[in-house]
């Protein structure tokens, strides 16, 4: 399969589709109940329009933006997406790899397929680390330790999880780990004849980072399921955070936060950044996308700390939408996951350079040759 055909991201989506049986890529694709939350994310952006500015010349265009002390050349980039090796063995470090060409930021999930010291070693300057607080607090503290001496430049607290969800396409497919092999599940994966090739040579990945606190001699299953029993942990709280502040000596971002006055809150705790977000619509389906609440947040919070969004982008325009909104940067999940199952480091090269593409179209388009530049004069919000 050609992923440099994919002309946008939905046509990797659907070769991700093709190349994937039903159980896996409704891992991908699924949210939780009625998935509302995922068509309201994508559907926040729809609503909006860009107000083009003639006259301009946009002869040469940058996109590039200052985050966190330093320079990246898109103002997008790779969101956490955990069990990434189960569409594409080795994923994780592809993404990481691919990161770090397009000089982009790389989030590594909490559970991720690879270890926090491989992914320091394929991408040791574009690397974060999203972190799920263990019910056992030692595990956290080691877990922030390897990440700190890892040289890792940012820490990712996720406090949108505070309990499992209902995942109905999983519950319904039978999801697990292993996967409940049903006769109509494995009928499916024999027609993806590629994907049970890789899976039975690989085996079902392993959650890397948790296997040093299970029992020694524990085998994947076991592994999976002690990372299962320990995140989430609803026990999670303000004290927690402000804990973490103390320990951790670099740049901290609360990714999760969809509430103005959890913004200031976390603000004066002192973190470097916040990722408004609904987990990609993957944990309440009553929520609001982030791009609706963005504009209260971003008057609540103002410069006190850099300003973030994810859920529900699909093309460049989303991007550049969610910057003119107030959002500082924008992370993306999906985009990249449909490129790691379409065509591994090939695949998500493509994803990248499309999205790179669109927004660099859209900045000539309506006459903003900087991507620093985006405000709301380019935006036409609905009455």
């Amino acid at each position: 399969m050609n992923v440099n055909r994919a002309i946008n991201i939905d046509d990797l989506r659907l070769m991700a589709k093709r190349k994937l049986p039903k159980i896996a890529f409704d891992f991908i694709e699924g949210g939780v109940e009625d998935e509302r939350g995922i068509a309201r994310n994508e559907e926040a952006f729809h609503k909006l329009r860009l107000v083009p500015h003639y006259l301009v010349d946009v002869s040469k265009r940058d996109q590039a933006v200052n985050l966190f002390d330093r320079r990246y050349a898109s103002p997008f980039g790779i969101s956490a997406t955990g069990l990434a090796a189960l569409f594409r063995p080795g994923a994780d470090l592809m993404l990481a790899e691919a990161a770090a060409a397009a000089d982009i930021p790389f989030m590594m999930s909490g559970m991720s397929t690879a270890s926090i010291e491989d992914a320091a070693r394929i991408a040791p300057s574009h690397s974060w680390y999203q972190l799920y607080v263990a019910r056992k607090k030692e595990i956290t503290l080691d877990m922030i330790r390897r990440v700190r001496d890892a040289g890792f430049s940012t820490l990712v607290l996720t406090v949108d999880v505070p309990a499992a969800t209902k995942r109905e396409r999983n519950l319904r497919n039978g999801f697990g780990l292993p996967p409940r092999l049903t006769l109509p599940i494995m009928l499916d994966a024999l027609k993806h004849p590629g994907w049970v090739a890789s899976y039975l040579r690989h085996g079902m990945p392993r959650f890397e980072n948790w296997a040093p606190y299970a029992r020694p001699h524990s085998t994947t299953r076991q592994i999976n399921a002690f990372a299962a029993i320990q995140a989430p942990a609803s026990s999670v709280t303000w004290d927690d955070l402000e804990e973490f502040r103390r320990v951790w000596p670099r740049h901290l971002v609360v990714k999760g936060i969809m509430y103005r006055e959890d913004a200031v809150r976390a603000a004066a705790i002192g973190v470097d950044g916040i990722i408004v977000s609904n987990h990609g619509g993957r944990q309440l389906d009553q929520a609001p996308s982030p791009l609706e609440v963005l504009p209260a947040i971003r008057e609540a919070v103002g410069d006190k700390l850099t300003l973030m969004l994810d859920g529900g982008i699909r093309r460049g325009a989303d991007i550049v939408i969610a910057l003119a909104a107030g959002a500082r940067f924008v992370m993306v999940g999906r985009a990249t996951l449909y490129g790691a199952a379409a065509g591994g480091i090939e695949g998500i090269r493509r994803a990248i350079a499309i999205l790179r593409e669109e927004v660099d179209l859209i900045l000539a388009q309506i006459g903003c040759p900087d991507v620093n530049a985006l405000d709301e004069s380019f935006l036409l919000r609905p009455p």
